[in-house]
């Protein structure tokens, strides 16, 4: 075993492999880990990734393997969240020299912010749509008759907020970047997943696994462990559904993309091309894959594929540095990798402990949000991504080190 695990086992539970060593792991994390390890269906082991944080439902930087059921809270709401970057043609002497103009222009053609939802007095979700595009449109018919199945058998769900956010960014730790690589190379890159209708499906889903739980009387050392087993009413239902709900967050990405680079185009005035490199990645999703002999699902709760040759991304916070990776394929991590640093403070608590003063400084070199609303997302209420980058050099590869200089957030 690799001198970069640490391992947890606890009687009668699966062992913990932690790769977290010069990372803080929080007191809430460990909990919920060795409840998630007493699940009687985990496979070989539950790996943790240095970006790990105590979540809601299950531990954040955790990939939970487990045979013939999916615990949908570990999934989560936000299915399929995940991020896409692309690099460009353009250097940093391509871009204009207020970067202010670039920034607006993102903000124009990426809805974002606080969502509002629809009332009787008529307001709307301020993060969506009011006139969905034609080429949203278009991107929405490849997803319809998979949601019209869906809803077909769950009519609530039809409800949710769905073609109106697709490709909109949302808010919390949902952002635009423009970035430049060692080589000053301009990237764009974004983080967001399936929205409101993501958060519809996987809530619906986790309170139909609580009351199959009751309904067999299972006990749990955690309610928000409640699963489908195979085979059980729910359980094709929720893969079908989850399944969908991570094609429209990849999907989502792609619009935002195409918007982002069209923007950019309107006030950069050197012809480029946009696709010399991208990579887009899930980092909250369920999938089947074969590991240790068997064929299993992997739960990736904040944690990126990095099988041998895979592309992934690992941004830091808004002000510190991401990485474009190539996974080395490490059986041990179910050829995974974190998915980006990790919190080290709640978003209450960062607000409490972070000076807007502080903030403006560690964000002093990217042209971005300097108000109280984001201090919840400034740089020190995450980990050291270099010390998270470190503990993981078994797990990926640096393939380009990217450095912010524009981000929007919502």
């Amino acid at each position: 075993m690799s001198d970069s695990i640490e391992v947890i086992k606890d009687d009668g539970a699966a062992p913990i492999k932690m790769w977290t060593k010069g990372v803080p792991v929080d007191e809430g994390a460990a909990d919920q880990l060795r409840s998630i390890a007493q699940m009687p269906f985990i496979h070989s082991h539950v790996a943790v990734m240095p970006d790990v944080h105590k979540g809601i439902g299950s531990t954040v930087g955790s990939v939970i393997p487990t045979k013939k059921a999916i615990i949908p809270a570990a999934v989560g709401v936000d299915i399929g969240c995940g991020m896409m970057a692309a690099q460009t043609s353009l250097t940093a002497n391509d871009l204009p020299d207020s970067l202010g103009f670039l920034r607006s222009a993102i903000e124009k053609a990426i809805p974002h912010g606080r969502s509002i939802s629809v009332d009787k007095k008529g307001r709307k979700d301020k993060g969506a749509w009011d006139e969905v595009p034609k080429a949203t449109e278009t991107a929405w018919a490849g997803l319809a008759e998979g949601f019209k199945t869906i809803t077909d058998k769950y009519p609530k769900l039809a409800k949710s907020h769905n073609v109106v956010h697709l490709g909109t960014l949302g808010t919390g730790n949902h952002f635009v970047e423009v970035c430049l690589d060692e080589e000053d190379r301009v990237w764009f890159m974004l983080h967001s997943g399936s929205r409101g209708v993501g958060n519809a499906i996987g809530r619906h889903f986790i309170e139909l696994a609580k009351k199959d739980m009751e309904k067999w009387f299972i006990n749990l050392p955690d309610i928000n462990l409640a699963y489908f087993p195979e085979g059980t009413d729910h359980f094709d239902d929720y893969v079908e559904a989850v399944g969908w709900a991570q094609a429209f967050a990849m999907t989502n990405r792609q619009v935002m993309m195409r918007n982002l680079i069209a923007a950019a185009r309107e006030v950069i005035s050197k012809p480029f091309d946009a696709d010399v490199e991208a990579v887009n990645c899930h980092h909250n999703y369920v999938t089947k894959e074969n590991h240790f002999g068997e064929n299993i699902f992997v739960t990736r709760k904040g944690a990126v594929r990095a099988a041998k040759g895979s592309m992934g991304i690992i941004p830091g916070s808004m002000g510190a540095r991401s990485y474009i990776v190539r996974g080395l394929g490490n059986a041990e991590s179910f050829h995974s990798c974190s998915h980006g640093a990790g919190r080290v403070m709640s978003r209450t608590e960062a607000k409490k402990r972070v000076s807007l003063e502080e903030h403006i400084e560690a964000t002093k070199h990217v042209e971005c949000r300097k108000d109280e609303g984001v201090i919840d997302e400034t740089p020190a209420a995450y980990k050291d991504i270099d010390a998270v980058m470190e503990a993981q050099k078994d797990l990926v590869e640096v393939v380009h080190t990217l450095r912010q200089i524009v981000c929007v957030k919502g």
